[in-house]
């Protein structure tokens, strides 16, 4: 039996299932069952809702990609479910707009995100890595330096062992790069203490080896040994600072002001500061109460009461440039005491954190760190000397 053209559904009974498509949504359509008129309410109740069906499918023939999945026949439900329980058909609503039975308890205006009473999205916090057990070796070859240092340790059978730990490193991180079975073992027992990134490169403390071995090589033994203590405690600082407050402070710029050296902007400058105070406080340290400990003075650049080191600078370079600049240039004994060292302090803190966030392409910061640190706090005890 079917129902007169005039007659049109007014509330809600069941829906039509449909399933995404790459094409756009269909629209949500809330089929009701009708007041039927008085010569159809002899009709059985599944019947009459499987006729109304019929009928409003045919009306929606211009909708092209609405797929009805399923169509229940008149024994597979009862009066209870058609009716919602002791509800009635007059008194049944169809579902309002922006209900969750409209739809589907997904907010499309946020993904699918779960949003706040105000309509802002809440999206979860993301964890951060903190890399406790690769930062506490890091800082721990700090101590191991300062140990040396005020243990008369030699600093060529320091070279030495730390070439032989490299001539074993490398050849392993050659092979766990190409044996997938080493590869696993390896960073089964030593992943722990690698970055995600280092696992598909090679290995961190490759790069660690260079630049110490480089600095122990290259510069005097204090300020090899301040070098490394910045790449052990500025470069820490800078990372553990930068992940705690980086969110909440600028980014570095691309190029640094003046001199437009490569900066990475992936860092931040909560991170440039932290590596800044960190470097300072080193350099100050170092040569205020560690250095005086070292009994051989031939390996000290500089102390309080001399200032630098003339031994820093030749006396044919001194020449050279008094002859270049036209004379003496000398203004007096500012190297020592708590001026020069202030003055040592301001730059190892700025060469630390312009060093620290240096983007040099590919090279690992492991590697420039301590040479570009080293080589510019040289490089300014040498301008010191010049000028006192």
């Amino acid at each position: 039996m079917s129902l007169p053209h005039d007659t049109q559904p007014t509330s809600s009974t069941t829906s039509i299932d449909r399933r995404g498509t790459t094409r756009s949504p269909s629209p949500k359509i809330a089929f009701v069952s009708a007041n039927f008129p008085a010569h159809s309410r002899s009709t059985a109740p599944g019947q009459a809702v499987q006729n109304i069906t019929r009928q409003v499918i045919r009306r929606l023939s211009s909708l092209q990609h609405v797929e009805v999945l399923e169509m229940p026949n008149e024994n597979e439900h009862d009066d209870d479910e058609l009716l919602s329980g002791r509800d009635t058909p007059s008194t049944a609503s169809p579902p309002r707009e922006g209900s969750p039975e409209y739809t589907n308890g997904v907010d499309h205006q946020t993904n699918g995100r779960v949003a706040n009473g105000n309509g802002k999205v809440q999206v979860p916090a993301k964890k951060i890595d903190w890399e406790i057990p690769r930062k506490v070796l890091h800082s721990s070859i700090g101590f191991l330096t300062l140990y040396l240092w005020t243990s008369q340790g030699s600093p060529k059978a320091v070279v030495v062992v730390l070439w032989t730990a490299f001539a074993v490193i490398l050849p392993a991180d050659f092979i766990r790069l190409r044996w997938p079975a080493f590869e696993r073992t390896y960073e089964r027992l030593l992943g722990f203490l690698m970055r995600e990134c280092e696992k598909d490169s090679v290995n961190g403390v490759v790069w660690y080896i260079l630049g110490v071995n480089f600095a122990l090589t290259a510069y005097p033994l204090d300020v090899a040994t301040v070098a490394i203590l910045i790449l052990s405690w500025a470069d820490t600082a800078a990372s553990t600072v930068g992940r705690m407050f980086g969110s909440v402070t600028p980014r570095l710029p691309s190029r640094l002001p003046f001199l437009r050296l490569p900066l990475a902007p992936r860092k931040s400058l909560a991170g440039f500061v932290a590596a800044c105070v960190t470097g300072t406080l080193i350099a100050i340290g170092f040569w205020k109460w560690i250095a005086p400990l070292r009994h051989d003075t031939q390996d000290i650049s500089w102390t309080w009461d001399n200032g630098v080191s003339p031994a820093l600078v030749s006396p044919a370079v001194k020449d050279w440039c008094q002859g270049l600049l036209g004379g003496p240039c000398s203004l007096g004994n500012v190297t020592s005491g708590w001026v020069g060292l202030g003055l040592i302090g301001v730059m190892a803190g700025l060469v630390s954190g312009v060093a620290e966030a240096l983007d040099l392409g590919s090279l690992d910061d492991n590697l420039t760190l301590p040479i570009v640190a080293g080589g510019c706090i040289l490089g300014s005890l040498k301008l010191m000397s010049l000028l006192s």
